[in-house]
């Protein structure tokens, strides 16, 4: 398409979007307004910068999709090398065993368990403190 239709036709986008823009004005108010403004000139923005014309000659033009289905290509190879990479370096998490609980790690007391190990008159928090170094085997 020549530059002169492309930017006649962004031209009656955004004075449409323009139109009701004012009518969302006067209906919603000056926040709803300026909102719609703001999106009516973007057609005439993406015309003047060129961008229309780069997606109108992208919408029509096989070469050009080639070329976006090569840059998708990429991406996706990209994004897998690095899952693969942070599987063999460790991946940064901890493995997790079938019963729910993470290797290495010790099962932490449940609140229950240590209200009723807790005699009364104790402060639960402290139970609960003493409770999990017991069970790490500190005493």
């Amino acid at each position: 398409m020549s530059d002169t239709v492309i930017f006649a036709i962004s031209l009656g986008v955004t004075a449409l979007g323009l139109l009701i823009s004012w009518g969302l004005y006067r209906r919603r108010g000056a926040a709803s307004g300026l909102r719609g403004a703001a999106w009516s000139l973007v057609p005439l923005a993406a015309a003047m910068t060129g961008v229309t014309g780069f997606l109108a000659d992208l919408a029509f033009s096989p070469a050009r999709w080639a070329g976006v289905a090569v840059a998708g290509l990429a991406v996706v190879l990209y994004l897998t090398s690095g899952a693969m990479l942070s599987r063999r370096a460790g991946g940064g998490g901890r493995v997790v065993r079938r019963g729910g609980a993470s290797a290495g790690a010790a099962t932490a007391p449940t609140g229950r368990a240590v209200e009723k190990a807790r005699p009364a008159g104790t402060d639960p928090e402290m139970a609960e403190i003493e409770e999990i170094l017991r069970n790490r085997g500190i005493s």
